[in-house]
């Protein structure tokens, strides 16, 4: 079988072989696809007789996956990491049961049918330990699409209000804007992103590193909805004086997870699957602006006292995706106005990010879920702009929408920033500290602001204070001879700063000027693709010129 793989290839190491065997098996060949109205949950209650240090990282992670587990301090593998026992699926299979997708944090499988079958025999199987239908035929609730949005014109608040109420451009000034991190989108679909003109550049750069959907099991993600469009808008879009993301500069993963033709369980399922493959592919951030509590058999519904963190399929799921080092933020839910009145899964995550919607001038939206969890935990665990907020979901036309889907991307790229400014950060820095920078959280964090709204520059000033070394000279530059990048870490923070680097013979390469420097370290990422051979570093910083010879050395 082949199996085209968005950008897979061209991303070199960003899947490992092993994953991409796996969604290979579950593919189905053309003509011979089956309408399967019922899929069943499988629990194992262990992945058989094996070794974990028998298995390679390399053979399971990306090479930005093992990196980012080597910076968190945990276990390149443990047993979460092992897939799910190949012969326990066989076995099922042989039952009757199609595989859908698997869940190797989880120990669990997702089977189909394409009728009703007693999936309770296969509790007679030794290795079985739960059963639980998650999606069968039933008559559509009466929400309807749960990830429509609607938009109108205007010019009011100012277009980069989101980015301004979170003291963004201190960090966009400086330079950073997400570059070299890595952002996981899980939505429900990415209809008419390459008709987007504010998207223009993230394609010219080939900034989506790859795509996959996990309801139809296919690499294509770019239809079905223009949800997660409107979403990636928000983070990557770029139209001067009409929209401004918050991480223009970042990379993505575009992932559908979400089937908006139905709600079940089983959207869970899809969710986790999606979870895993940007753990494997390196994501830094999964942003997922989804979220669970009803469904179409009100019978599967769940109660408020399921959101204490720990008892939600796809909140422990998302926890687990912390523990391997990634951010996870969702949004907190637009239920405060309706019938529900909570947050929704896996917002309640005790690991994760719940972001809530305020307007421009920083008052709480009638419709932003309120805290806090079941356990009684602050939630939601911040807010942003998620009013009247820029994004285009439809070619060449930038509107005004409202919803905690909104606000949730705006949190994602400016922590992106955030990253890529403190590389040595851990996820749980970039949640400790966006706590502290947020404007209540000395005062009076509650249940509709949670710890409020963040101060990014205060952020980013404080985390560099607390990981970042300060040297005895004015600067440090390393490593030299380098390879990719060149990371400078200065003694005090910059006012103004100009670089510029030129080749030995004297001939400019590039020059950047910064008028107003935010924080004490600058990666410069000119020379990542540059020959071999030695470069000129020169800066001035305030009232002074210093100048580096460096070495590039090519890998």
């Amino acid at each position: 079988m082949v199996i085209k793989l968005h950008n897979f290839m061209r991303s070199s190491k960003l899947l490992t072989a092993s994953v991409i065997t796996v969604i290979s098996s579950i593919i189905y060949l053309p003509g011979q696809e089956i309408s399967y109205n019922y899929f069943f949950r499988v629990y194992f209650k262990d992945k058989g007789d094996i070794n974990v240090e028998k298995y390679s990282p390399y053979s399971i992670l990306s090479e930005k996956a093992v990196a980012r587990r080597q910076k968190t301090g945990i276990p390149l593998l443990d047993i979460s990491d092992i897939p799910v026992n190949t012969d326990y699926i066989s076995q099922i299979a042989s039952c009757g049961y199609k595989l859908h997708c698997t869940s190797k944090w989880m120990n669990s499988a997702l089977f189909k049918t394409d009728s009703y079958a007693d999936v309770y025999s296969l509790l007679d199987l030794p290795f079985v330990k739960k059963v639980l239908p998650v999606k069968y035929p039933s008559r559509k609730s009466y929400f309807q699409d749960k990830l429509e949005f609607l938009t109108e014109d205007g010019d009011l608040p100012l277009y980069d209000s989101p980015i301004t109420m979170v003291e963004g451009y201190s960090l966009h000034n400086t330079g950073y804007e997400g570059q070299g991190i890595l952002i996981a989108l899980l939505d429900g679909g990415f209809l008419n992103t390459y008709h987007i003109n504010s998207l223009n550049q993230l394609h010219y750069r080939k900034g989506i590193k790859a795509t996959y959907d996990f309801v139809d099991m296919d690499e294509y993600v770019y239809s079905y909805h223009n949800h997660g469009t409107a979403v990636l808008s928000v983070l990557a879009g770029r139209i001067p004086g009409v929209i401004t993301g918050t991480a223009p500069g970042a990379d993505y993963l575009l992932i559908r997870t979400e089937d908006v033709s139905s709600e079940y369980p089983v959207e869970e399922d899809f969710w986790v699957a999606g979870a895993e493959f940007a753990d494997s592919a390196g994501a830094d951030i999964i942003s997922s602006s989804l979220g669970y509590y009803y469904f179409d058999d009100p019978l599967l519904n769940y109660k408020f006292s399921q959101f204490d963190g720990n008892t939600i399929f796809i909140t422990q799921a998302a926890d687990v995706a912390a523990s391997k080092g990634i951010l996870v933020i969702t949004s907190a839910g637009n239920e405060r106005n309706k019938v529900w009145k909570h947050i929704i899964a896996p917002s309640d995550g005790d690991s994760v990010i719940a972001v809530g919607a305020v307007d421009a001038d920083n008052i709480i939206s009638a419709f932003s879920s309120p805290g806090p969890s079941a356990d009684g935990r602050i939630k939601p665990d911040n807010v942003a702009m998620g009013v009247q907020i820029p994004v285009q979901a439809a070619a060449d036309t930038v509107r005004r929408a409202n919803g905690t889907s909104f606000s949730c991307p705006v949190i994602s790229g400016m922590c992106a920033c955030l990253m890529q400014a403190v590389p040595e950060a851990t996820n749980t820095d970039i949640i400790n500290y966006l706590r502290r920078s947020s404007d209540r959280f000395l005062t009076t964090p509650d249940s509709l602001y949670g710890y409020g709204l963040p101060d990014f520059r205060n952020a980013l000033i404080s985390l560099q204070e607390s990981l970042l070394s300060k040297p005895e000279n004015e600067l440090i530059l390393s490593p030299n001879p380098f390879t990719d990048d060149i990371n400078i870490t200065f003694k005090q923070a910059p006012g103004k700063l100009r670089l510029e680097i030129y080749t030995a013979t004297g001939r400019l390469l590039s020059k950047r000027n910064f008028n107003s420097y935010t924080g004490r370290s600058l990666r410069i990422i000119d020379l990542r693709y540059a020959e071999q051979g030695i470069y000129i570093i020169r800066l001035a910083v305030d009232d002074r010129v210093l100048t580096h010879k460096v070495i590039k050395i090519n890998r």
